[in-house]
């Protein structure tokens, strides 16, 4: 079996050069993970925002529902071409 090396990557959020050790490759290949695409502490910080439940501050968007006509925010920009549904209506499965 052929020698692993230390290998440098490119964070993908910072843009920072890190080393994934030759160590730390073993422990990626035993759980069957993929190579790391953040470094440490952008790995750290994205953790944190996802463990914090809500992915950071998010932007909402209000409406008025197609099916019932009530206001309402989503999480996204709606595009215009199609009715987007209150909360309510979207949980009853009022489509």
């Amino acid at each position: 079996m052929a020698e692993v090396k230390d290998i440098t990557l490119t964070c993908k959020d910072c843009g920072q050069n890190f080393v994934w050790t030759a160590d730390e490759q073993e422990f990626y290949k035993q759980k069957n993970f993929s190579a790391p695409l953040r470094c440490k502490n952008c790995r750290v910080k994205a953790r944190a925002k996802f463990d914090s439940g809500n992915g950071g501050s998010r932007q909402s968007f209000p409406i008025t529902c197609g099916q019932c006509g009530a206001q309402d925010t989503v999480p996204f920009q709606p595009r215009g071409d199609r009715p987007v549904l209150c909360r309510n209506c979207f949980k009853k499965g009022d489509r």
